[in-house]
């Protein structure tokens, strides 16, 4: 099983997105692959190491532990490792997320302290963000509600799936405050007094990622530990967004390049019944070249111009990244045929892999729901 997963690993060249990332995937992943997937395997080893080599750091300012690279290098990070493993790729998604909240934090202290060691990997974090993204949309209600206390804030309330945690993680989370119109943004460790984790699901293809239930009975939070207050909401979620949700594109790229590595491989063979199939390999890949370039060019733009607004185009862009995931994961099954079977066959765990990339917040609907709002000129933050 682990030569077959070796046989999909990407050969980079010298045209790496870190010095020695290929090395790291090839040796400190790929081995992990199956068992992430198939037995649960968090594969936090894997993230340490990339946080030490910068994995982690291209949007944050060296001074508080980041690399500087920018938003088009965060991309190819994550792009890389999800050419192997999307579940592992949406791990270092969700650290580049925290890191990048914090990077954007008034709060001094959170970014001289916890800040460079999530940029470095020596700790390792998340983002609750996907109810509070679906709240201000008005897809769903704000599940975590707060009351301004001395010193801080009292907060109730349960987070159905948070990714990337544990009782050693920090994550950040969107809360609803009492009397207040934009929501608080905290920085929460595993540990806090009152808050639970509950890991109450299972999942496919992503039951590695350290997906629990976050229960808040009662959570005092700090105003130390506050990323962004109430009255900082609107600027905080203008400056932050487009790069939060244009980083997932990284899971659908590198999805799609190993899609098309299997349909080419599989050519050689089968070449001859292959051609009657829909789509076809050259057709993917040319769509791949297509999203990549349009995709690393927006990155450059939005550094470029980080107050400027490219919301509907980093929305437009992200939804064009889960169309083509499943687009392409069907296609290398169906170009597989019976051998995409085996549990150990990689393009059976692409199809799976796909769903997700179409589904995690912001979802297909969530996506078009937003470009809806957006063109008929009812797009604001609802909290």
């Amino acid at each position: 099983m682990q030569i077959e997963m070796l046989e999909y690993a990407h050969e980079a060249g010298t045209d790496e997105s870190l010095p020695g990332i290929t090395a790291l995937i090839r040796d400190h992943l790929c081995p992990h692959v199956l068992d992430i997937d198939l037995k649960g395997e968090y594969p936090g080893e894997f993230l340490h190491r990339l946080g030490a080599i910068g994995g982690f750091g291209a949007l944050v300012a060296p001074q508080f532990g980041g690399t500087g690279r920018g938003l088009k290098n965060a991309v190819r990070v994550i792009e890389d490792v999800s050419r192997e493993c999307v579940a592992t790729g949406f791990l270092v998604w969700a650290q580049n997320a925290c890191a990048w909240y914090l990077q954007n934090s008034s709060n001094i202290a959170i970014r001289n302290g916890v800040l460079p060691q999530i940029a470095r990997g020596e700790v390792l974090g998340g983002t609750g963000q996907s109810n509070a993204m679906k709240s201000c949309v008005a897809i769903e209600e704000n599940r975590l509600q707060a009351v301004r206390v001395n010193g801080g804030y009292c907060v109730n309330g349960t987070l159905p799936w948070v990714s990337n945690i544990g009782v050693d993680h920090y994550f950040h989370v969107g809360i609803a405050v009492a009397g207040e119109p934009g929501l608080m943004i905290a920085l929460v460790r595993g540990d806090y007094p009152g808050l639970t984790l509950n890991q109450n699901a299972h999942f496919i293809a992503m039951e590695g990622t350290n997906t629990f239930a976050c229960q808040f009975k009662d959570v005092f939070i700090a105003d130390a530990a506050v990323v962004s207050h109430p009255n900082e909401f609107e600027r905080f979620r203008a400056r932050t967004k487009s790069a939060f949700i244009l980083m997932q594109m990284g899971m659908g790229l590198g999805l799609v390049e190993a899609c098309v590595t299997m349909m080419k491989r599989s050519n050689k063979t089968h070449g001859h019944v292959n051609r009657f199939l829909d789509d076809q390999a050259e057709d993917i890949e040319a769509a791949l070249l297509g999203a990549r370039a349009a995709c690393y060019r927006l990155a450059d733009e939005i550094d470029a111009s980080p107050d400027t607004s490219y919301e509907r185009d980093t929305i437009a862009m992200r939804l064009l990244g889960s169309e083509l995931s499943l687009k392409a994961a069907n296609s290398a099954m169906l170009h597989l045929g019976a051998k995409g079977y085996l549990v150990s066959n990689a393009a059976q765990r692409r199809v799976r892999e796909a769903y997700f990339v179409a589904i995690v917040t912001p979802a297909i609907k969530h996506l078009r729901k937003e470009l809806h709002d957006i063109d008929s000129g009812n797009h604001a933050c609802s909290v």
